[in-house]
């Protein structure tokens, strides 16, 4: 018919001036560095790994060399592969690289608000005032460790009421880890059963597998090009279309609603002489603050800069824990010479402390290789060329996705004894004293590196020590059942789930 005709010049059409931008783009960017042939419209979507995406970069940097050019569909990507040249970037050349990418359609509900999808001076203000008040949290009240160690307890308190009948962490963890943001945001915490506070940790694992597929190259490798696209190029549109994407929405608007009626109760009860969290403590810069035009301090950016820090606070730290403790089941020697130490230096009756850690060596040194080899970020959190930028001989336009690859940092043949096997002693020397490692990047680097490292790291070592004080792990099938390769892997390492025992000591 004259419709389907018509149809099908239109769609030609298309078709023919997308190839003729796409040939324009690799034209004008002849500077840039190399890579594989990129196809018209799909880029190299097809010669990616669906399931682990990290793992096809790592394959084509063995031809293309450390930094390379890629297409994800149309989006011009450049890929930095080993610990010298991540390092390079976001250490060296650090003003370049501080651009963070516009997050996929996921992340649309925070609209460029908030220290997580921000850039230039937003982004600046809001990183200064979070790390600060997290550096200086509790202002006169319970410091940060506190927090971590009353929560240790309550988690404690649940795991010897199970009186070591087998069990799945994860819920467990995500609240005792979700319950620490609470303490820092809203200043207060959440009984495990309270219905609300589940609520939103069923969200937030909502959020992290769509996160997981979504940004994967998974299924139908096309279709996730396209509707990435379809959103990033036309948002307003698919915010009115059907989809995937509505009930994600949907689950955002309640996360968010949740957040306001709690900055809501701060503004009621504010003592500006004495805050009492995250929210006062912005609120208080609000009013500072309300004659300066060009502040960053005011609602919008207050809602989404606590989104940021409930999905990147809770899902991270509990995955990690989770994954320590497959690892000690797996090792039980290994388990047995981390309660030695602590006994030896804490004992049993008191709560680990973090100034315990320079006494407590090879602890210290097994948390950090499980962060190590659970690689739990392998493409880091996308960076971006706000400007056109010269990087070692070569030239990367403005609005160029730049992928750290953490995975080649944290797994490189050149920095680590045993890159692939779990190895405590990659942090310890001779004389079994802990040492650090450059290439230890689990955070990323520069100064776009996560915000919540020092909270993360408070959090890892309390809570796995407070733990191996009180319990011995194990699980039904021993430790042969336990299996350290990610249950599944795209942009995040998910550890795989398993039922443990903990019995009291």
């Amino acid at each position: 018919s004259r419709m389907e005709s018509c149809a099908t010049v239109i769609l030609a059409g298309l078709i023919l001036a997308l190839l003729w931008m796409f040939n324009i783009k690799h034209k004008r960017n002849w500077h840039l560095p190399p890579g594989p042939t990129a196809f018209p419209l799909i880029g190299n979507l097809l010669q990616i790994g669906k399931k682990a995406p990290f793992k096809s970069f790592v394959k084509f940097s063995e031809t293309y060399g450390p930094v390379m050019t890629v297409y994800l569909g149309w989006q011009r990507t450049v890929v930095l592969v080993g610990y010298d040249v991540v390092k390079e970037a976001l250490v060296d050349q650090a003003d370049d690289f501080t651009g963070r990418a516009p997050i996929p359609f996921i992340h649309n509900p925070n609209k460029k608000y908030g220290i997580g999808s921000s850039n230039g001076e937003r982004w600046r203000q809001l990183r200064r005032f979070t790390l600060t008040t997290l550096k200086d949290f509790g202002m006169g009240r319970k410091g940060m460790d506190e927090w971590i160690q009353e929560e240790s307890e309550h988690m404690r308190d649940y795991i010897h009421k199970l009186k070591g009948a087998p069990f799945d962490p994860t819920f467990l963890l995500s609240c005792t880890v979700s319950n620490v943001i609470c303490c820092l945001v809203f200043g207060q915490r959440f009984n495990y059963e309270d219905k609300q506070f589940l609520r939103l940790l069923t969200i937030l694992s909502h959020i992290e597998k769509v996160n997981n597929v979504s940004l994967s190259l998974h299924k139908n490798v096309c279709c996730y090009a396209s509707l990435q696209q379809m959103y990033n190029l036309f948002p307003k549109l698919m915010d009115h279309l059907p989809g995937p994407h509505q009930k994600i929405f949907a689950e955002y608007d309640e996360v968010r609603g949740f957040i306001k009626m709690k900055i809501q109760e701060h503004k009621d009860t504010l003592e500006p002489s004495s805050p009492r969290d995250y929210i006062d403590s912005f609120l208080i810069q609000i009013n500072q603050e309300k004659e300066i035009s060009t502040t960053e301090f005011h609602y919008d950016n207050l809602v989404s800069t606590i989104m940021t820090l409930f999905l990147a606070g809770t899902q991270t730290t509990s995955s990690t824990l989770r994954f320590a403790l497959s690892v000690l089941i797996k090792y039980p020697q290994m388990q047995e010479k981390m309660q030695q130490e602590i006994d030896t230096v804490i004992g049993k009756g008191r709560c680990p402390r973090m100034e315990d850690r320079k006494s407590l060596p090879f602890s210290l040194a097994v948390i950090h290789e499980v962060q190590r080899f659970l690689d739990h970020v392998p493409l880091s959190l996308p960076h971006y060329t706000l400007n056109d930028i010269s990087f070692r001989g070569y030239t990367i336009p403005k609005d160029t996705v730049i992928i750290p690859l953490l995975h080649s940092v944290l797994k490189e043949e050149k920095q680590w004894a045993t890159p692939r096997s779990f190895n405590p002693q990659h942090f310890l020397d001779n004389n079994g004293n802990f040492k650090k490692n450059p290439a230890f990047m689990p955070f990323s680097a520069g100064k776009r590196n996560c915000v919540g490292e020092s909270l993360a790291r408070m959090e890892l070592f309390i809570f796995i020590v407070s733990l191996l004080q009180d319990f011995t792990f194990s699980c039904a099938g021993g430790p042969d059942s336990i299996n350290l390769i990610p249950e599944y892997s795209s942009f995040i390492n998910v550890p795989c789930r398993y039922h443990i025992m903990a019995t009291p000591r």
